[in-house]
């Protein structure tokens, strides 16, 4: 599955960027959103700082045209990490 989806993102390359930067960009924010409905703690300082590193990260590598293999491994990431953020977060929410 992931050589298939690869190889898609380097063919259509131009054309996932834009929607990667969208879908990374709003995953993020929900996750800062919901990190930042959290108690004040430490912790919720590095949950903040892993979001935005990796989101950080992941749209330097576009601008910084890096191969297409890590920018989509870097859109992996983001995707795990974020949603990763965002169901901690709700599950300790509920506590």
């Amino acid at each position: 599955m992931y050589s298939k989806l690869i190889n898609s993102f380097r063919q259509m390359y131009m054309a996932y960027i834009p929607l990667s930067i969208i879908l990374s960009s709003c995953l993020g924010s929900i996750a800062a959103m919901y990190i930042l409905m959290q108690e004040r703690s430490l912790l919720q300082i590095i949950e903040l700082t892993i979001c935005v590193i990796i989101c950080m990260t992941f749209n330097a590598a576009i601008l910084a045209q890096m191969k297409p293999k890590f920018v989509f491994n870097l859109l992996i990431a983001s995707l795990v990490i974020n949603t990763t953020l965002i169901a901690l977060t709700i599950n300790f929410s509920w506590f």
